[in-house]
């Protein structure tokens, strides 16, 4: 072959294969795995598209930029644009479980509670927390494949529940609300209602079931305890602490949201005959811990046992007559003395001691020092999240201690806080 023609086929094949490079740099698809952390959602794993089988790949081969934008605020520079750490690569199937040899690619990413730039979801002042604008653009050294195209989102357990749920009560309210449906089983099954913090206001129940971990009460392990519950999980457009005079109430004037809340319960309720309604519980944090206290006092016998995190609810609205409609129900507290928003000298202290002092028999306070690491992975007792984020201990089923520094017993036992709460139930309806 002449040296030109020669040059001329090495310039087009070339041309053919970088052409090709580039146009999969465009058309690159990848799938996000967003999962829930004690901290919040965090993006932990992207999976590839690949065009031919790979039986390897090679963590340093690939590098992740993550572009993270929303209009509703300026985002700090070191959180809007830069490289997520690359820890783990390997073969898999479209929904990044690992194979010998495969179609996709799958790239476990570094998380943790300080990467601001893991998170598709921000605190907003003005709007609470909302998903955001998130893209990565991930490129292969080895190759030049670059993939900016996401197709898919994958967010575990919570693609368990149906979050397209609304209620609109007699007074004109509208609710939406995820929920959970258990495997089928005979018999009748427990319903989990968990009721959000002040953050997770809004219109999109995703947000209530990552912002703090709260789709957890679908996990094998808690559904175990339960032998396979429904949960229930709410959304106020606004705060469930919206008081009657528009502002915030600790209990010292109504709330506009705990009848429609009854409402939506007996909602779902008649919707799902399953429902044991001697296995009724109701939990939540700050503004959800304030309405779950609410609404055992507003609804004695309608509910078979509680869990609640942080109380908005200062116990100096809380007259002899409310404690005593609340005295037989089962509840256990979890807060922190380090809650400079909920501070337990003005919350669940005075009130778990009344209860006490009430003739109250099943009644518990897990009290922290301080809300910590209880993975170890950062820092273990020595690292500090703030201290109103006690719904940590909750949704991991941590609690095991009371006030006393004891264990909680069950069945002459020590025992979990969800545990404890499956064995919960009211006698007779």
């Amino acid at each position: 072959m002449k040296p030109r023609i020669l040059f001329l086929v090495i310039v087009t094949l070339c041309a053919t294969l970088f052409g090709s490079i580039a146009l999969h740099a465009e058309t690159g698809d990848y799938t996000l795995v967003v999962e829930g952390f004690d901290w919040g959602p965090s993006a932990s794993k992207v999976i590839l598209s690949v065009e031919d089988p790979v039986t390897e790949a090679i963590t340093a081969d690939f590098s992740v930029e993550a572009t993270r934008s929303t209009e509703l605020m300026p985002l700090p520079p070191e959180q809007t644009t830069g490289n997520r750490s690359v820890i783990h690569a390997y073969p898999s199937d479209p929904n990044g479980n690992m194979l010998d040899s495969g179609y996709h690619i799958t790239l476990v990413m570094f998380v943790g509670p300080t990467d601001g730039l893991g998170s598709p979801m921000q605190y907003i002042p003005s709007a609470r927390n909302q998903w955001i604008e998130y893209r990565l653009s991930i490129q292969q050294h080895s190759t030049g494949s670059v993939w900016t195209n996401e197709t898919r989102r994958i967010r575990p357990l919570v693609d368990a529940f149906d979050s397209d749920g609304t209620y609109t009560h007699e007074d004109g309210t509208t609710l939406t609300y995820a929920s959970f449906t258990p495997t089928a089983t005979a018999g009748k099954r427990p319903l989990i209602i968990w009721l959000h913090g002040g953050g997770e206001g809004g219109t999109d129940p995703t947000v209530v079931l990552m912002a703090n971990r709260a789709a957890n009460y679908a996990s094998d392990e808690i559904q175990t305890l339960f032998g396979g519950a429904y949960v229930l999980a709410p959304q106020t457009p606004t705060r469930w602490m919206h008081g009657i005079s528009g502002e915030a109430t600790w209990g010292q004037e109504d709330d506009i949201y705990h009848r429609p809340l009854i409402g939506l319960f007996r909602h779902f309720i008649n919707r799902n005959p399953d429902v044991d309604p001697n296995r009724i519980y109701v939990g939540g944090c700050s503004n959800g811990g304030y309405m779950s206290l609410k609404l055992l006092i507003e609804n004695p016998g309608f509910f078979a046992g509680a869990f609640i995190s942080s109380i908005a609810y200062k116990a100096e609205f809380i007259s002899d007559e409310d404690l005593r409609k609340i005295t037989n129900t089962p509840v256990w507290f979890v807060h922190a003395s380090a809650d400079d928003t909920t501070p337990a000298a003005d919350t669940v202290i005075p009130l778990h001691k009344r209860l006490l002092e009430a003739g109250a028999t099943d009644v518990h306070l897990s009290l922290y020092d301080h809300v910590t690491d209880i993975t170890g992975v950062f820092g273990g007792e020595g690292y500090r999240y703030n201290g109103h984020f006690s719904w940590v201990y909750l949704h991991a089923n941590r609690c095991r201690l009371d006030s006393d520094g004891k264990p909680v017993m069950l069945d002459g036992r020590p025992t979990t806080i969800m545990e404890w709460l499956a064995a919960q139930r009211i006698p007779c309806r």
